[in-house]
């Protein structure tokens, strides 16, 4: 394969705004057909089909896969079904299902019509009964079977004829007269075990398998669990159905700290830099009026404070950004981490409580760092020298609304996540501005509470 550089695609650019087919194919020859998607990525749609076209159908095809959805769904609008079909015949089952499912049903119908090869028509249609985030959705079909009780002769000949189509063989599956998964047969035990009577008898028994409704979460926490590079799939009665392989939980995993990272950040929907102005737009602007709504509500508390502790305590009001900004930090470290316990299987729902005691623990020994650092600031600087009583009323306020401010965010920081994973809505969002907006305005309530409480009482001032 020929080195992707950028003098390489400098000089693509140049080949393609001519329009020179003879010069663009030769170019694209040797290119790896990853480097091939990297190029049309950057390129508009018009000019994606053109370098698709110099291309034969299985590279072509290759380089559909490769693609990321928005780019192929785009990619494909333009090219006529009859074309697609072609360069799907040249893919696996499953990069088929992914490429055939940006297309819209009545597409998707004409297309499966049009592939000649009837058996993988057939598989198409069979994998998109099933969920796309589930092993169903991900699966191969294609895969290397062979009878439980076949001689090790006839599994060789069995083997050879099955993987003329597989690019990639990473174990051979065992099966009964039923289909249904007995085991696993290295590779390797070919050369160990060359005569060996039955399969049966030197076969791995129970491999590690999961049902096609299992969620795909759950399937890329088992590949890192038992360090798989390919897992059988099997239907609700234990008959093998497909395979999936390592490159798909990679891609899988890869799409989840995606969604994960723009939910936490705030963003409502998968963006790439790409993308429209618009689009970007849609997907910012539900989150950021979320937090509009909470500096609004934070105003009308201040604003509807008929006890003006401000005019009596005016240094007070300079801690209000501190109190929030703790809040929604503390919040949003404690809801991250369970997310991250959720997602990698650290964490499971039977141990919420546990953990969130845990947390409590954790949250009071911030809490009486972070309180004494503020006390020890105002005891260096006081917010009124002239009047150390109210200066210490100050500081007696700030560091007793932390105190209960990083408490309180600590545990709903943790409550919150837990309890979307119980609902099953994505706990990813937990770590947006949703608990850094509600710490916010609890932040505030907690801290007029206690001020209010604490000059009444000790000032004298009926507030």
């Amino acid at each position: 394969m020929k080195e992707f550089t950028k003098e390489t695609l400098q000089n693509l650019n140049e080949l393609i705004e001519l329009k020179d087919e003879a010069q663009v194919k030769q170019a694209l020859q040797d290119l790896h057909p990853a480097d091939i998607a990297e190029l049309v990525s950057d390129l508009d749609a018009e000019e994606a089909l053109f370098i698709l076209r110099q291309l034969d159908d299985e590279t072509a095809a290759d380089v559909l896969v490769e693609l990321d959805e928005d780019e192929r769904g785009d990619l494909l609008e333009l090219m006529p079904n009859e074309d697609i079909a072609r360069r799907i015949e040249q893919m696996d089952a499953d990069d088929a299902v992914d490429v055939i499912q940006e297309l819209d049903e009545e597409d998707r119908e004409e297309v499966i019509k049009q592939i000649d090869d009837v058996e993988q028509a057939g598989d198409i249609v069979d994998l998109l009964q099933y969920d796309e985030d589930t092993a169903g959705g991900y699966m191969s079909t294609e895969m290397i079977v062979v009878n439980e009780n076949l001689s090790m002769p006839d599994c060789i000949k069995a083997m050879r004829e099955q993987a003329e189509d597989m690019d990639e063989i990473y174990n051979v599956y065992v099966v009964d007269d039923d289909n249904r998964l007995k085991g696993i047969f290295p590779l390797k035990t070919t050369i160990t075990n060359p005569s060996a009577s039955k399969i049966k008898h030197v076969m791995e028994p129970d491999p590690i398998s999961v049902k096609t409704d299992t969620p795909i979460e759950d399937v890329a926490l088992d590949f890192e669990k038992y360090d798989l590079v390919a897992m059988p799939v099997v239907d609700s009665i234990g008959r093998l159905v497909g395979r999936i392989t390592v490159d798909d939980i990679i891609d899988q995993v890869r799409e989840q700290s995606e969604r994960d990272y723009q939910l936490a950040s705030g963003i409502s929907a998968d963006v790439e830099t790409t993308d429209s102005i618009w689009t970007q737009f849609r997907a910012r602007f539900p989150w950021l009026l979320i937090g509009i709504v909470g500096g609004i509500a934070n105003a009308m508390i201040l604003d509807g404070d008929d006890s003006s502790w401000q005019t009596v305590l005016p240094g007070m009001a300079l801690f209000i950004p501190l109190i929030g900004g703790t809040g929604g930090n503390v919040g949003t470290q404690s809801s991250a981490i369970v997310v991250q316990g959720l997602a990698n299987g650290s964490l499971e729902l039977k141990n919420a409580g546990k953990h969130l005691f845990k947390e409590f623990f954790v949250a009071l020994l911030n809490a009486v760092l972070i309180a004494g650092l503020v006390w020890a600031y105002n005891w260096i600087f006081p917010t009124d020298p002239d009047n150390m009583k109210i200066s210490n009323l100050t500081t007696l306020a700030v560091c007793v609304s932390l105190f209960s401010v990083v408490i309180f965010a600590s545990v709903f920081g943790t409550f919150v996540p837990i309890v979307l994973e119980k609902l099953k809505i994505d706990p990813a969002i937990a770590t947006g501005p949703f608990v850094t907006v509600t710490n916010d305005i609890v932040g505030m309530v907690i801290y007029m509470a206690i001020s209010t409480w604490l000059i009444s009482h000790f000032l004298g001032i009926a507030v």
